[in-house]
């Protein structure tokens, strides 16, 4: 169908449904024809646009509301041109047909023909003709007879509900519109139908040249006399819409007889059942879509907890493998701190048993001080007798005098050497205890130093695992 028009004169318009703003307007369609010379000089050719351009010149006290091309060849040029309303047609045609154009740089005079666009619209004739022929048609049932009309390029903008926020066409907007001409016994728009494609293999949405989407629908009559005022009232009309702000625009829509049966009680209960395997069919579809997804999901989850169990293992093994890592650096820890401990009691032994022999050395040295004490003693005593002796016979006093004496210094001597005895035997013990106390600490501080690091290894193992 052709592009929707903006349309200025609406005077010839006939109102089909004030309340969704609908009427006819007649169409107000020629067809001009300009006969093109022969070229005779190569490379040369004849402007579409200058043709155009000279026709609206010819006709300059009015204006086409639309002129396009409808064909173009070697030998003529047709154009479809249509004006505001009817009463100018003729006026348009008298001034274009038999007329002649003279284009610049051509000798050749272009000859005009116009005349009254003819619509292709069936007549009674032919719908009474094409039912009495059918063979398979029953005139005696509904859509089997004239009653059904075919409406092909309707707006679907134009029958959508008010305020329903949507463009989809209404069938109840469809009954409101047409049951002026009759009651209506059903109507059919295909597009609405979401199996109806699937059914029948045809696409029911399309598109007007303006980009507007258009529908077709079926509108089927009681009494024979709505279809034929329908059909009497629709012939060489084109559909308008005023809209609420009082600007009007027009569309040519295609009218036919419905010759397909397709409102008839055997089609609709055909096209019933097959919607409903289709329904079935879809149905069917989804569940195994369903089953597919379900089986994707559960595979997915599969491949997802094998994926975690090899994480786990992996992280697991490397796990194992750090805690063998950590308890291989432990044990060499462990010999290490052993050998180091070996090594510090090596030395504290060796230390310990350097210091022994440097006590013992100086307790021998201390008897040995003492023994020479000791003779010293003796010899000094012995001296000293064998000086008395000799001086007894001098002086017997004196003598006992230094008898006296000596004895006194002697036993101060004695007393002397015995506290440097016993010093010394004090100093032996105590040398002794001193030895056996620092072995002692050396070896306790040792065996707590290796327990404390045993305690620590053991916690560290245990919170690691």
């Amino acid at each position: 169908m052709a592009a929707a028009t903006i349309v200025h004169d609406t005077s010839e318009a006939v109102e089909l449904c004030g309340a969704h703003g609908l009427y006819l307007k007649p169409i107000t369609k020629m067809t001009i024809s300009v006969a093109l010379p022969q070229l005779k000089q190569p490379g040369k050719s004849i402007s579409n646009w200058e043709v155009m351009e000279r026709l609206k010149g010819m006709v300059q006290a009015h204006q086409f509301s639309t002129l396009r091309i409808a064909k173009s060849t070697m030998d003529f040029i047709r154009f479809e041109g249509e004006v505001e309303n009817k009463s100018l047609v003729k006026s348009f045609l008298a001034c274009l047909d038999g007329k002649t154009i003279k284009l610049s740089g051509f000798s050749d005079i272009l000859k005009v023909r116009a005349a009254e666009y003819k619509v292709d619209f069936p007549t009674r004739h032919d719908w009474d003709s094409f039912f009495r022929d059918a063979k398979d048609m029953n005139e005696t049932l509904p859509g089997e007879r004239p009653d059904t009309i075919h409406l092909e390029g309707l707006p679907c903008k134009w029958f959508a509900a008010k305020d329903s926020g949507s463009e989809k066409p209404s069938e109840d907007v469809l009954v409101n519109v047409f049951e002026k001409f009759g009651d209506i016994r059903n109507v059919d728009i295909p597009m609405l139908d979401p199996y109806r494609e699937e059914m029948t293999g045809r696409n029911f949405h399309t598109f007007s040249f303006g980009g507007h989407l258009n529908f077709e629908a079926y509108v089927q009559y009681r009494e024979y006399a709505g279809f034929i005022k329908a059909m009497n009232a629709l012939r060489g009309m084109k559909l308008m819409f005023k809209g609420e702000d009082g600007k009007a625009v027009a569309c040519n829509i295609k009218v036919s007889f419905d010759s397909t049966k397709h409102l008839s009680d055997a089609s609709i209960k055909k096209r019933q059942l097959e919607r409903q395997k289709l329904q079935e069919l879809e149905k069917q579809r989804e569940e195994q879509k369903r089953k597919e997804k379900e089986a994707e999901e559960k595979q997915k989850e599969e491949e997802r907890k094998q994926k975690e169990l090899e994480e786990y293992e992996r992280e697991k093994k490397r796990e194992e493998k750090l805690r063998k890592r950590e308890q291989k650096q432990k044990d060499r820890e462990v010999r290490r701190n052993k050998k180091q401990l070996e090594k510090m009691q090596a030395e504290e032994q060796k230390k310990l048993q350097e210091k022994i022999k440097l006590e013992e050395r100086k307790l021998l040295l201390a008897q040995r001080n003492l023994q020479s004490i000791r003779l010293i003693a003796e010899l000094l005593s012995r001296a000293k007798a064998v000086k008395l002796l000799e001086q007894e016979h001098n002086e017997e006093k004196l003598r006992l005098q230094q008898l006296e004496e000596r004895r006194r210094l002697q036993e101060a001597e004695l007393r002397r050497v015995e506290e440097e005895k016993e010093r010394a035997l004090g100093l032996q013990r105590k040398e002794k205890e001193l030895r056996q106390k620092l072995l002692n600490n050396l070896l306790s501080k040792k065996m707590d130093e290796l327990q404390q690091n045993k305690e620590e290894t053991k916690i560290t193992t245990i919170m690691k695992v």
